[in-house]
């Protein structure tokens, strides 16, 4: 869903000189041939209809321009409820979007692609007082709300490898804002302390410790706390330390970490963390620690952890234990 005469004059009296002179004007040596006032008017004239084309599909391609995209076919469904929205199954709308941005890619316009949220289009219709069923609104929607949030340049790769990393920003972006939204609930009635500061200061503390005891070695980490809606928050976040202590992470992932870890610290939720560690030549090893005790860590036992990470946490399902995979108990974390 995308919201957006040759300018010479006459030889005077008649004389032309001939031959190898080409037909020029006969003029006194070291002076230029005479510009008539014809030839000067020329000069001046406004641009061709032409020109002015050409300059306008110039311009076009330095606006920069952002396209909002139902991705699921939930999404999709939800939309065909309005009469103006005339596309009849979400595989064509999804070739003829794919088919615009490569329009726009070959024009040289500079693109990005958001999510079209169906309830979001919805709330922000009724609090602007615009009619939903107009392609008017959905363009608006487009450039005030979507453009405003998560969304992923695009660089002419197919739209299946685009979609997926879009979604996932975006479930980071709103798992970001609904924990750093309860980190923010209020301070402690008993001692006026800010509960979500000292709460991210003790993540960040535990995060440390967590590298530190896991050594050297690719690690993945995830963290899961209960929230109000069906799934838990998570974050998840890759770090390498090599031989010689020097520690490699993504600063925005380990930001989400931090501030999942601490939303569960500042309202006592009962969140765990499993680290799954790589090392060259050796089996991956997954360890696990509950949340609980006023921002504590503890170690699970080798079946705690076994249960906790071939459990999916989102859906409760159980997951296939991986082959090579070792589950070990969690080690201690000194406070």
């Amino acid at each position: 869903m995308a919201h957006t005469s040759n300018g010479r004059g006459r030889p005077a009296d008649g004389d032309r000189t001939g031959g190898g002179s080409g037909g020029r004007k006969r003029t006194p040596a070291g002076k230029p041939p005479h510009t008539g006032p014809r030839q000067r008017d020329a000069r001046k004239r406004p641009p061709t209809a032409r020109r002015t084309v050409s300059a306008r599909r110039r311009l076009r391609s330095e606006v920069p321009g952002t396209v909002a995209v139902l991705a699921g076919a939930e999404d999709f469904a939800a939309m065909q409820g309005y009469a103006s929205f005339t596309f009849d199954d979400h595989a064509t709308y999804m070739r003829q979007m794919e088919g615009l941005l490569r329009e726009f890619a070959a024009r040289g316009t500079h693109t990005s692609v958001a999510l079209f949220d169906p309830a979001g289009y919805e709330e922000f219709c009724t609090e602007s007082r615009l009619d939903p069923d107009t392609p008017a609104s959905r363009t608006r929607y487009t450039a005030e709300v979507a453009a405003a949030g998560t969304k992923v340049t695009y660089e002419g790769q197919p739209l299946a490898r685009l979609l997926p990393r879009l979604v996932a920003e975006a479930e980071q972006q709103a798992t970001w804002e609904y924990a750093s939204a309860l980190l923010t609930r209020g301070d402690c009635d008993s001692c006026g302390e800010d509960t979500g500061r000292a709460a991210f200061a003790r993540a960040t503390a535990l995060l440390r410790r967590i590298i530190e005891a896991a050594g050297p070695g690719t690690h993945h980490l995830v963290c899961s706390v209960p929230a109000e809606g069906p799934a838990p928050l998570v974050a998840v976040l890759h770090t390498e330390t090599r031989d010689d202590g020097l520690l490699h992470l993504g600063e925005a992932a380990a930001l989400l970490f931090c501030t999942v870890l601490a939303a569960g610290i500042a309202t006592d939720r009962p969140g765990g963390v499993v680290l799954r560690s790589t090392l060259p030549g050796r089996r991956d090893t997954v360890r696990g620690w509950n949340l609980k005790d006023g921002g504590r860590l503890h170690p699970l036992t080798e079946a705690e952890v076994f249960a906790a990470y071939c459990t999916d946490a989102r859906t409760g399902d159980p997951v296939p234990p991986e082959p090579g995979v070792d589950y070990r108990a969690g080690l201690p974390l000194d406070d």
